[in-house]
């Protein structure tokens, strides 16, 4: 069962590292979470039935490890990078200040509104951010709108 684990847990962790850029700015905050997450994810391995992807559920319990150590201790997020089309001619260091700029906006999001926008821009449909989230596959769209909307604003 460890093995199955560990491999689980290494053929996925950029999902885990994905949510650890997104709740903290620092490396070593980062690492911390990582480590809580992966606990978390032990704890509940034993449970895991596969009804499931092994995708949706790791999320899942990543964002709400997440999230609940966030809200004993305010953190900041960070995301994947999202450059415009055409990045490509921009010079790595303009490139690396509009990732920043995007971050440090992202991270005035509201955690759920963060949790949402990082499985989107993980493409996952809105019908399985739904089921992450617990939301309606509705009220995902609504929001996604509004965060990009708020987002759009501020980074203008």
């Amino acid at each position: 069962m460890e093995k199955a684990f560990l491999k689980m847990v290494d053929d996925h962790q950029h999902i885990i590292h994905k949510v650890c850029q997104m709740y903290r700015d620092t490396p070593e905050d980062q690492k911390d979470l990582f480590q809580d997450i992966v606990l978390q994810l032990w704890k509940a391995y034993s449970a895991f039935r596969n009804e499931a992807k092994v995708s949706t559920w790791m999320y899942r319990i990543a964002l709400n490890t997440a999230i609940a150590v966030f809200r004993k201790q305010k953190v900041p997020i960070d995301l994947k990078e999202n450059l415009p089309e055409g990045a490509y001619t921009i010079s790595k260091k303009e490139q690396s200040d509009k990732k920043e700029k995007m971050f440090t906006e992202l991270r005035k999001l509201s955690s759920a509104e963060r949790a949402i926008i990082a499985l989107y821009l993980d493409d996952f449909s809105y019908k399985e951010i739904a089921n992450i989230t617990g939301i309606s596959e509705n009220y995902v769209g609504v929001r996604l709108n509004r965060i990009k909307t708020k987002l759009k604003k501020r980074l203008a």
